[in-house]
């Protein structure tokens, strides 16, 4: 039995996956972070009387009842400290939330290393968002020209996406993009190019009528390959990938990007 602490519980993914993780044999949630229901029953917040657990304000508080594996799904500006907290404690960590950078990642991999639990951070648990960055890894590989665009309603506050970060980051192990005309040679106002994140560009386009979605754009002359993410209005296609990323981060050691890194593709 997989003890969990859930952050985000109550929202619109970590609601879904509670109550996934009701249904499962293997998963017990001990304990559930939201600033907004805190000091209540789960299971009077969802309508689930399998999920028995309380309700704290801070992920801190939630990790004073043990666990095995605590789950990241609030938002950027707490993640990072949420990790570490549970790091701290001695638990394994499935990272949901988007917004995280590079440094922050660097410092989380010293702690995970250092407290030897392993962290599987997924910009996107849906299958999809993960054959979108590994074909893009292996399109990088042959073509050498591309740009990220990363859709997302009017409300959401990060941009880029993490899976527009995420799928920038791996990029950039395979190799950067060659543009024909230098960045720092645009006419006319730099920021119409797009923010330069691991070496590549992103256009994050945030209006009303979009879910989240991203697309990378290959291109040579004459020719143009574009793979494509796009989810639908539900939180169930990160269900079964969170699910997933819960089971198998107790077999890792330090950051990991990616659900692809724990999926035998």
């Amino acid at each position: 039995m997989i003890r969990l602490c859930l952050a985000g519980a109550t929202g619109w993914a970590g609601s879904e996956l509670a109550r996934a993780i009701a249904a499962a044999a293997d998963l017990s949630l001990v304990a559930a972070v939201s600033r907004t229901h805190a000091g209540r029953n789960l299971r009077e917040v969802l309508g689930e009387p399998r999920l028995d657990c309380p309700i704290h304000s801070t992920a801190a508080d939630a990790l004073t009842t043990p666990c095995d594996v605590f789950v990241e799904y609030t938002a950027p500006a707490s993640a990072k400290a949420n990790t570490l907290t549970a790091l701290a404690r001695g638990c394994h960590v499935v990272v949901g939330t988007s917004g995280l950078a590079e440094p922050d990642f660097a410092d989380i991999d010293i702690m995970a290393r250092r407290q030897r639990r392993g962290v599987l951070a997924c910009g996107n648990f849906a299958l999809t968002a993960v054959l979108l960055q590994r074909f893009a890894e292996m399109a990088a590989k042959v073509l050498p020209q591309w740009e990220i665009i990363d859709y997302a309603d009017d409300a959401k506050m990060d941009a880029p996406s993490g899976t527009a970060r995420e799928l920038a980051a791996r990029l950039s192990r395979v190799r950067h993009p060659e543009p024909t005309v230098p960045l720092d040679q645009t006419v006319g106002p730099r920021e119409a190019r797009g923010a330069t994140l691991s070496g590549s560009q992103i256009h994050s386009v945030r209006l009303p009528g979009y879910m989240i979605s991203a697309e990378v754009i290959f291109g040579l002359p004459d020719q143009r390959l574009s793979i494509r993410h796009d989810s639908g209005s539900s939180a169930r296609p990160y269900v079964d990938g969170a699910l997933l990323a819960i089971r198998k981060v107790t077999t890792l050691t330090g950051v990991h990007r990616g659900l692809d890194t724990v999926l035998e593709i």
